[in-house]
C-alpha cells in the first residue's frame, strides 16, 4: 500500500510540475489592419482600388464624359472620400446587379452635384453655390 501511495504522489507531483511549463502565454501589439484582415474586412485602400477598377472601364468613362464629368476630377473625388464612404461605394458597386454600374455613376453624379451646391467644388457650370 505504501508503494501505491508513493507512486500516486510522484505521479501527482510530476503532473503539477509539467502543467506549469505547458501553459505559455505571449503578448504582442496588434495593429488595426491585422484585426481588420483577420475579421475579413476590406481596408479602405482595397475599397478605393475596387472603385478605381470600376471607373477605369471604358463604358463607365464614356458615360461620365457624356454626363459632363471629368474622369480626373472623379478620381480626385474618390481619393478624397472617407473610409466609410469608400466602403459603402465599393459595396454598392460590388453588389449592384448586372448593368448596375449605372447606379454607381448616378451616385457619383449626385455626390458631385451636392458638393457643388454646398460650395466645396465647382465641377458643373449649371450649379450655384449656397455660399
Amino acid at each position: 500500500m505504501m508503494i501505491v501511495k508513493r507512486l500516486l504522489s510522484l505521479f501527482v507531483a510530476s503532473s503539477i510540475l509539467f502543467t506549469g511549463s505547458i501553459q505559455i502565454a505571449q503578448a504582442a501589439m496588434v495593429s488595426s489592419e491585422q484585426v481588420a484582415q483577420s475579421a475579413g474586412l476590406a481596408s479602405a485602400e482595397q475599397d478605393r482600388e475596387r472603385i478605381y477598377a470600376a471607373l477605369t472601364r471604358e463604358d463607365v468613362r464614356s458615360e461620365l464624359i457624356k454626363r459632363g464629368v471629368d474622369p480626373l476630377q472623379v478620381e480626385q473625388r474618390v481619393a478624397a472620400l472617407t473610409d466609410e464612404e469608400a466602403s459603402k461605394m465599393a459595396n454598392q458597386i460590388e453588389n449592384a446587379p448586372a448593368g448596375g454600374i449605372i447606379g454607381a455613376i448616378v451616385f457619383i453624379f449626385v455626390l458631385l452635384l451636392v458638393t457643388d451646391i454646398l460650395g466645396f467644388t465647382k465641377v458643373y457650370p449649371f450649379t450655384r453655390s449656397i455660399r
